[in-house]
């Protein structure tokens, strides 16, 4: 993978400002320390941080086509680069290197647009023809590689500014870091950043599935921006399920497209190891990568010090197994106060599951091996139901099912009374209900969890601006929603929500590339996607208890059966570390106290400083249960706000260095 970026004049003719592209390229170095690359052409400035892992000799971007009238920069693999190019050489293209980069000049040529519909693999990309003058941006299909664009106005004219971190786009010294409140909404909804909206007012982010394209010249910057829908996952409708009467042959099936799935993407110019967990997911993976490579892999696994959130035992047991070389990281509470200032600077935002930061921690790790590739099971608990609320939705589904009748909001109701917590109105229950397919799902549960924070802690103006659009309303629903199976309604809204706007960004790109290390997704392959979508839910969540059915049947062909059917553990670090309020190891004092002080808490604007300091007194008695659940979310959720306000917008309310940047530049003017 690699790191892009760009500016962008609309009007086609001016020069980018000098040193603006290069200086947005160096803020994001670590996705491409090997190789860096820039084209310069009136009206246009691209850049390119490399790393290097397919092609090493000769992948330098920006790269063109044969005669230098198609340009691109390019983020990701395409994992299919072989019988590509095999298929455009035939049709007479000529290639000059040996890097899937190449793939995409010549795709445009053939197919102009239409080519996104002929790309397989994890992309970001800026395409332009010189020819005419056509711009082309787009992100793959689940999310996997990062893009951000704004708007700005330099030298009496609007520019439009990419990258693949926002990092670059505040390094261009153009962009103003202000906070958007409804992107701290979703944040405080969803756990997560799933787009197009983002916690920085005018930064957007580009959906998966989604592209912009253009011509210089002959469209306004809103025309521009509007995103595009190239692909999104699509379920029958409801009743036309395929339901896998022959058990075996539709096992075969999915066993073929996910073994197909791994095997591409062991494909490198650099040596392969993975993530392991322990769980199914992983396991399979890395059995059939050794499969594939004849050869165990080494794998890589995050050790919880905290015994009830380990799985260490269980990652050693597979790795025997297999025959893996295993490495083990550590992490405990000290580590995770120590290191979550480095794991909110690399996303971006602010970052609520702290087992991100094992993630972080556990890319740094193959790096400091020489590795550069690693695969990984995540995706599969999205498309398959792998989480514990689909199994509790199936048991309390009832409640929301008695038209006319808000039973499920009352039995919530009672149950948040009685914890002291705080409520949502009948109408808001009912709008998410709505939003959300009609009926409740497990994703409806769990954002609850989170949401109630809102009213718990957000305070004054800031408040008022959360509680005034609902989150769900800037999700874009695909308009045949209502059409599907309510659980693949709920399935929906995990890979429309969670997938992109957490798992593969604050779990995935954003922690792996900050060590230069690129994750490689099998559950996320295209065949695999359009494999499981049409099945019934039966293969996916059979009874109360077996979820990722079909999986799970693979698996035990692969695995020893106590793996194949092993539980899933909630993967997560501990979150109640917040409450405890202590000397730190920090010489320079305890950061965690410092920003959420009283004075802090003031100064940011967006929290009540009693509901804090409450929070914190609460939780530092022992408990366990859902009420205790979400009011740990809810503290992170603070602490993960004020730290993101000060890295990117403050840099005053702890003694922590800000986020790095670069030295300021001429300042944009606000956009006509």
């Amino acid at each position: 993978m690699c790191g892009i970026a760009g500016m962008i004049d609309f009007h086609g003719q001016r020069p980018a400002p000098a040193g603006v592209v290069q200086a947005m390229a160096e803020a994001i170095v670590h996705r491409g320390p090997d190789e860096d690359g820039y084209l310069e052409r009136p009206g246009l400035h691209l850049a390119n941080r490399r790393l290097s892992i397919v092609g090493l000799a000769d992948g330098r971007q920006p790269l063109g086509n044969e005669d230098h009238t198609v340009w691109t920069v390019f983020n990701g693999e395409f994992f299919d680069y072989k019988a590509q190019r095999a298929t455009l050489e035939a049709r007479g293209h000529t290639f000059r290197t040996h890097t899937d980069t190449e793939l995409l000049p010549h795709l445009w040529e053939d197919h102009g647009p239409q080519m996104l519909q002929h790309l397989k693999g994890q992309f970001a990309f800026c395409l332009w023809d010189s020819r005419t003058h056509d711009i082309l941006l787009a992100r793959d299909r689940a999310g996997i590689c990062p893009l951000f664009y704004t708007i700005v106005r330099y030298d009496d004219t609007a520019w439009l500014l990419f990258a693949s971190e926002m990092k670059a786009l505040f390094a261009s010294g153009l962009v103003e870091r202000q906070v958007d409140f409804q992107g701290l909404n979703h944040i405080f909804t969803f756990m997560a950043m799933p787009g197009p909206t983002t916690v920085f007012r005018n930064i957007r982010c580009l959906i998966p599935g989604r592209y912009l394209h253009f011509r210089l010249g002959q469209t306004t910057p809103e025309q521009a921006t509007t995103q595009k829908i190239y692909w999104q996952i699509h379920y029958p409708d409801a009743g036309h399920e395929e339901y896998g009467a022959d058990e075996a042959k539709t096992i075969d099936g999915f066993e073929r497209v996910l073994f197909q799935a791994v095997q591409r993407r062991v494909w490198a110019d650099v040596p392969v190891v993975s993530y392991l967990s322990g769980g199914v997911d992983s396991s399979l993976v890395v059995a059939m990568a050794n499969k594939v490579m004849g050869r165990p892999l080494p794998t890589f696994t995050i050790s919880i010090t905290d015994q009830q959130l380990n799985e260490k035992s269980e990652a050693l047991f597979v790795a025997q197994h297999l025959g893996c070389d295993p490495v083990v990281v550590e992490c405990g509470h000290e580590e995770l106060r120590r290191r979550y200032p480095e794991l909110i600077a690399a996303a971006e935002f602010p970052v609520i599951d702290t087992s991100c930061l094992g993630l972080l921690d556990l890319a740094r790790a193959v790096h400091d091996h020489n590795y550069k590739v690693a695969l990984t099971g995540e995706g599969a608990d999205e498309w398959l139901a792998g989480y514990s609320w689909f199994k509790i939705r199936k048991l309390i589904g009832w409640m929301d099912k008695i038209p006319g009748l808000p039973l499920g909001y009352a039995l919530r109701a009672l149950v948040l009374r009685l914890n002291g917590t705080p409520r949502f109105s009948l109408d808001a229950y009912r709008h998410t209900l709505q939003v959300m397919g009609g009926a409740g799902n497990g994703w409806f549960d769990m954002y609850g969890l989170i949401s109630i924070n809102k009213l718990r802690f957000f305070t004054g103006a800031a408040r008022e601006q959360i509680l005034a659009r609902s989150a769900f309303d800037d999700l874009e629903i695909h308009p045949d929603l209502y059409r599907w199976h309510p659980f693949h309604r709920a399935l929906y809204f995990g890979a429309r929500i969670m997938l992109p706007g957490h798992l593969l960004a604050s779990k995935g790109d954003r922690v792996a590339m900050h060590s230069s290390v690129e994750t490689r997704y099998a559950f996320l392959d295209e065949d695999v996607i359009a494999y499981m979508a049409p099945l019934h839910p039966r293969w996916k969540l059979r009874g109360l208890t077996n979820d990722k059915f079909i999986e799970r049947q693979v698996a035990q062909r692969w695995l020893p059966r106590e793996v194949a059917w092993r539980r899933k553990m909630m993967f997560r670090a501990p979150m109640d570390t917040w409450a405890r309020i202590s000397p730190s190891v920090n010489p320079r004092g305890d950061w965690v106290d410092q920003i959420l002080s009283e004075e802090s808490i003031r100064q940011a604007g967006y929290f009540d400083p009693l509901a804090v300091q409450q929070a914190r007194q609460r939780l530092a008695q022992p408990g366990r249960g859902y009420a205790r659940l979400s009011l740990e979310m809810g503290l992170t959720g603070v602490l993960a706000t004020q730290l993101w306000h000060h890295l990117y917008l403050d840099g005053s309310l702890c003694d922590l260095p800000p986020a790095p940047c670069v030295a300021p530049r001429p300042r944009a003017g606000p956009l006509a």
